[in-house]
């Protein structure tokens, strides 16, 4: 009985090797190695892009957005060092050991591609905001030697992680060619260039932790302008939380209760167009209104820009921004949920009134949650229906290259 079982397992191996040696003999050439790759590694199945966060495996959306909203033709902090460090280019940044900014240049040229803090500092100044950048980046580009020898129409600029935007940088990665003037203009310059922003947003409790823990070490803005309609605020309109240098030490409770605290709804802020509402004069409006009229307005630019990711999704944020700029990293992002806000215990009490102080963050939160999951599912979807187009037109050429050999037979025979 025993004897005869081998038989039957050596029989199948034997038909397993002949029909391996028919498909690389009927098939030989590269259309048909998915295929059997496919067949010989089922692990390559698996999605790699499940295991970072508890998303459910059918996504079911709360907001209505066009097909335009979804495809896109076109923390802060690690996203910038993966675009000058981790990012392929014909030519890679140029970074020196223990020095911040790298020399990002295009091909052959001395233009600098990259507008960052990761490159040409803080140009707009500290963590300048939406409202900020678009007013100064355009003259701050004009103003650089190269950009005015030669004007690039394809100059592409990021504007990235809400809470602190660290970076915008020219876009290096396509040529005057098709596939670059297929990028709608998000934003454009009176000279003609058009200027596309990128940002990265993050769970409002975590960002405002995070923000606590940054300003409890000693760190300030005292250099950030917040420059809107051409002016800074006065002290009238945006008072200090604190005297002193700093405002080190500070307890969670302090930071809560001041007022004035930019911590909040930083990421609304950050996004919106203040000159709708009087920038930071609070007398232009009721604060009702002008809390909406803020959200509305981050929403419609978060909507409208080339590509924002979150930090919570790292890699479907690296997914959607290879798949939107068709290019690639060269290692994958890495999802690190130990991070100093995560270290904070909080109850339940101070999660509430973190979240009630964060009430246009939290919402936005929600919209721009809904809005990347939709992006990524529709992504997902098309390459799928491309891999399917593809597998058919594959079996296809299999199935014509088995019929010639049928006929090649017969007519021997």
């Amino acid at each position: 009985m025993e004897d005869r079982s081998h038989k039957v397992l050596l029989a199948l191996v034997m038909l397993f090797l002949f029909a391996v040696i028919v498909l690389q003999y009927v098939c030989p050439g590269t259309e048909c190695q998915l295929l059997r790759l496919r067949a010989l590694s089922p692990a390559a199945a698996a999605d790699p892009y499940r295991a970072e966060d508890e998303t459910p495996a059918r996504f079911v959306p709360r907001f209505n957005f066009s097909a335009d909203d979804l495809l896109r033709r076109g923390g802060g902090t690690a996203f910038g060092r993966h675009l000058v460090r981790n990012i392929q280019l014909e030519q890679p940044c140029e970074c020196r050991a223990g020095q911040k900014k790298c020399t990002c240049h295009r091909p052959g040229k001395r233009e600098t591609w990259l507008f960052s803090r990761f490159s040409t500092g803080w140009s707009c100044g500290l963590h300048a905001d939406w409202t900020e950048l678009t007013n100064c980046v355009p003259s701050v580009v004009d103003s650089k030697k190269e950009v005015r020898l030669r004007p690039s129409r394809d100059a592409l600029f990021y504007f990235t992680d809400s809470a602190k935007p660290w970076f915008s940088h020219t876009h290096p990665f396509f040529p005057a060619s098709t596939q670059a003037r297929e990028l709608n203009a998000l934003f454009s310059s009176p000279l003609g260039r058009n200027f596309y922003y990128i940002t990265i947003l993050r769970d409002p409790v975590s960002r405002y932790l995070s923000e606590w823990r940054h300003v409890q070490r000693g760190a300030t803005w005292k250099a950030s302008l917040h420059v809107c309609d051409g002016r800074s605020p006065t002290t009238e309109e945006l008072p200090s939380c604190y005297t002193g240098d700093d405002w080190s030490g500070c307890s969670l409770q302090e930071f809560m209760d001041c007022p004035y605290n930019l911590a909040n709804n930083r990421q609304v802020r950050m996004l919106s167009d203040l000159s709708l509402v009087g920038c930071y004069n609070l007398s232009v409006m009721p604060e009702e209104q002008r809390n909406k009229v803020l959200l509305d307005s981050a929403k419609e630019n978060l909507k409208r820009m080339a590509f924002f990711g979150l930090t919570e999704f790292q890699r479907k944020t690296q997914y959607l921004f290879e798949k939107t700029f068709n290019m690639n990293f060269i290692s994958p992002f890495t999802q690190y949920n130990s991070t100093r806000a995560s270290s904070v215990e909080i109850d339940k009490q101070t999660q509430q009134r973190i979240e009630a102080l964060n009430f246009l963050d939290m919402e936005l939160y929600d919209y721009a949650k809904d809005l990347f999951l939709q992006r990524y599912q529709y992504m997902r979807q098309k390459e799928h229906q491309e891999a399917r187009r593809k597998r058919q037109e594959q079996r296809k050429i299999l199935r014509a290259k088995q019929a010639h050999l049928r006929e090649q037979g017969e007519n021997s025979s």
